[in-house]
């Protein structure tokens, strides 16, 4: 692959793995291997930066042995001992978090500020919030004669992608352990070196908490070897996993034959709903704000999230209005290298997601949709330096309806639908019309017909107005969005398992 580039500051991190995390020690990869590796590019410049290691069944069966070793002295450790680790980790990544920042940002392209803020700090809140659900966690009831005890289920796979690589680790491996479950991870391999850095926060923080070797486990290779093993293994009780609904459905189908516990987070195509103030839909209340607000969620992380909200539903009468603002307001947000400061977007993460966007968009002008901001980016809107990078414009399309494919289908690109309706009853149809049911928003003047109309919207996670992010409230989907959830005492409840003790 030639020789990676530096990601500065690295630290103690080579961006030339060779080796997995397993039972406390590097370990290279066992024979049947070879040189087999994958190689991370960064997606601003299309340059390769690293190369991580590819696990056979064979490294996956390494992984979960060490997982197994360690749970009967994890699962019966108590409450101080779990959060013990959790708070060194926690530690560990804040220390160590403009070295995380680094690494996102050169791997899958997440702006600075976004990488720091979200990407890393949210990362160790995440963990240090079940600090907090484990000290007001009841693991155990008394129903009139019959004790009912909450028990970890055991050696835990979590299977994560590459949009929020670090977060959305620490969303499962941080419920796991204060479960009292060991874990074998396994990241995406386009975004895998975040990874190996919190392998050697969990090293240190192993070492000066007493952890059982093993209780974390770091393996990488391609989700239809590794990911399949780890999916189908004996061994492993549980499976969380982060990434496309048909990918979710491959994780599932394969998980069955075992018949063990699986979490799926999956697609989204969530629905932001902005209510009229007025009966007759004349009048919406800061409505520059409301779209402003609209497309701020829809192109963070260069619509790269899967609770994005990239419907928006607005009603007749204030359509075209808010078509024109649409445009106006993407047409303030640039285009930026990653490694700068500064409310721009980033590159689409991979050269795949990147073809699958430009799909879109052109098969939504092909349906009849008008495009009014956006698309592929011309070599003069490209950041200077970076003209080889996977680059897309703030994209907005009018005259969206729903049974189009861009109305249906998830993009996971900075790509926004505007839709109108006549009335609630209308508006509500058109946002549940999904297979999906991960989010969605309502923007409403009165909070209590923005709660009200929030509750027939078929969704895990609705947010009114400008609502605040919790990582102690449950999030997950209905429908193909997903099964479980995470983040919270909700979270921890799925790595446990019910048992009731009578006489």
């Amino acid at each position: 692959m030639g020789n990676p580039v530096s990601i500065p500051p690295t630290g103690q991190l080579d961006p030339d793995r060779r080796e997995f995390w397993i039972g406390g020690t590097w370990q290279a990869p066992l024979e049947g291997s070879g040189d087999a590796h994958a190689v991370v590019t960064d997606p601003a410049t299309g340059r390769a930066i690293g190369r991580v290691p590819q696990a056979t069944a064979a490294d996956v069966d390494a992984a979960v042995a060490a997982a197994r070793a360690a749970f009967p002295a994890w699962s019966a450790s108590g409450v101080s001992t779990r959060q013990a680790l959790l708070a060194a980790v926690a530690t560990g990544i804040r220390e160590r978090e403009a070295e995380f920042a680094a690494v996102i940002t050169a791997e899958m392209g997440a702006p600075r500020d976004n990488a720091l803020e979200v990407q890393t700090r949210l990362a160790a809140e995440v963990f240090d919030s079940y600090l907090t659900v484990l000290a007001d966690f009841q693991w155990q009831e008394r129903i009139a004669s019959s004790q009912v005890v909450r028990e970890p289920v055991g050696v835990v796979a979590a299977i994560t992608p590459w949009n929020y690589p670090l977060y959305l680790i620490a969303a499962k491996v941080a419920a796991a352990l204060a479960a009292g479950c060991t874990v074998v991870l396994k990241p995406s391999c386009e975004a895998p070196l975040n990874a190996f850095l919190l392998a050697t926060v969990f090293e240190r923080a192993c070492a000066e908490t007493g952890a059982p070797a093993g209780v974390f486990n770091l393996i990488t290779g391609a989700g239809s070897v590794a990911g399949a093993a780890l999916a189908a293994h004996p061994g492993v009780d549980a499976v969380s996993f982060t990434g496309s609904t048909g990918a979710g459905r491959a994780v599932a189908r394969t998980a069955a034959e075992t018949v063990k516990r699986v979490g799926l987070e999956l697609g989204g195509k969530s629905a932001r709903v902005i209510l009229a103030d007025e009966p007759d839909g004349s009048t919406v209340k800061d409505l520059d704000r409301a779209i402003a607000t609209a497309l701020a969620d829809a192109f963070y992380n260069s619509g790269q999230t899967c609770t994005a909200c990239t419907r928006v539903l607005l009603p007749e009468a204030v359509y075209e209005r808010a078509v024109a603002l649409a445009a106006e307001e993407a047409g303030r947000w640039p285009l930026g290298d990653p490694a700068g400061p500064g409310g721009h977007l980033g590159p689409i993460s991979t050269a795949a997601q990147y073809d699958s966007v430009l799909a879109h968009i052109a098969q939504g002008t092909a349906e009849g949709a008008r495009l009014v901001a956006g698309g592929e980016a011309p070599a003069d809107r490209r950041p200077a330096g970076l003209a080889a990078g996977h680059w897309v414009l703030p994209t907005v399309f009018a005259d969206v309806t729903p049974e189009m494919t861009i109305a249906q289908e998830e993009i996971f690109g900075p790509v926004v639908c505007l839709l109108s309706y006549r009335d609630e009853e209308e508006a509500a149809r058109i946002a549940n019309d999904s297979i999906y049911g991960l989010a969605g928003a309502v923007w409403c003047a009165d909070p209590f017909r923005a709660e009200h109309f929030a509750r027939r919207i078929r969704a895990g996670l609705i947010t009114v107005n400008d609502g605040t992010f919790n990582v102690l409230a449950p999030t997950g989907g209905y429908k193909q969005s997903g099964i479980g959830r995470e983040l919270g005492a909700h979270g921890l409840a799925e790595y446990l398992e019910t048992k009731t003790i009578q006489w």
